[in-house]
């Protein structure tokens, strides 16, 4: 797979369908999801005790999912954040890059668009390039997919768990039904916490 230029492709691929089958080939992966349709998109493949929904802290997604790559050095943990949110948070890119967790991949679902706030176009349908800001803060293995046949290199690269990978993911701009996980912020952590072995606090 090739890092994006700043033509990207134009075909896009459906995320909910994306997700799901991520999912199905990533079953032992730590989840941890921005806030709206990633999360949406998470719970609908399926709900898991592995999996940490973010209901809030817009731009945290990437950071939280870094600390707990660092806390769990052995297992698998997943970013499944939007395009607008992994924005918000660019800078935990730059520090994602200074700790090189080799079992932390982050794949950002692109529609170009703010999903949560009304599909105001976003800085990705105006000529960001993600994967090349994740190369340039220092992440090497950053690319674009715009395929479901992507899911498959994906998921061998969480699942080898040899280094970090930043994944932009080229999705449609239709928003599929709403599916809300879990609100609570408490009983998600601690669910996390007990499927790790780990007491609640």
């Amino acid at each position: 797979m090739n890092a994006t230029t700043s033509n990207p492709p134009t075909q896009r691929v459906m995320r909910r369908e994306f997700v799901a089958t991520l999912l199905a080939a990533t079953p032992d992966a730590l989840v941890v999801t921005g806030l709206g349709s990633p999360a949406y998109d998470v719970f609908a493949a399926g709900d898991r005790d592995l999996n940490f929904y973010l209901w809030g802290a817009m731009g945290g997604a990437a950071s939280l999912g870094l600390g707990l790559a660092l806390a769990q050095p052995n297992r698998s943990v997943v970013v499944i954040t939007g395009d607008g949110e992994q924005l918000m948070g660019v800078g935990s890119l730059a520090t994602i890059a200074v700790k090189q967790p080799k079992n932390l991949s982050i794949v950002v679902l692109d529609n170009g668009h703010f999903g949560e706030t009304g599909m105001q176009p976003s800085h990705t349908s105006l000529g960001v390039d993600l994967p090349a800001v994740a190369k340039g803060c220092g992440i090497v293995d950053a690319f674009a997919c715009a395929s479901l046949d992507g899911c498959a290199e994906i998921a061998r690269r969480i699942n080898a768990r040899r280094g970090t990978t930043f994944v932009q993911v080229l999705i449609d701009a239709s928003e599929p039904p709403r599916a809300l996980p879990p609100r609570d912020g408490a009983f998600v952590k601690n669910r996390l916490r007990a499927a790790l072995g780990l007491k609640p606090f």
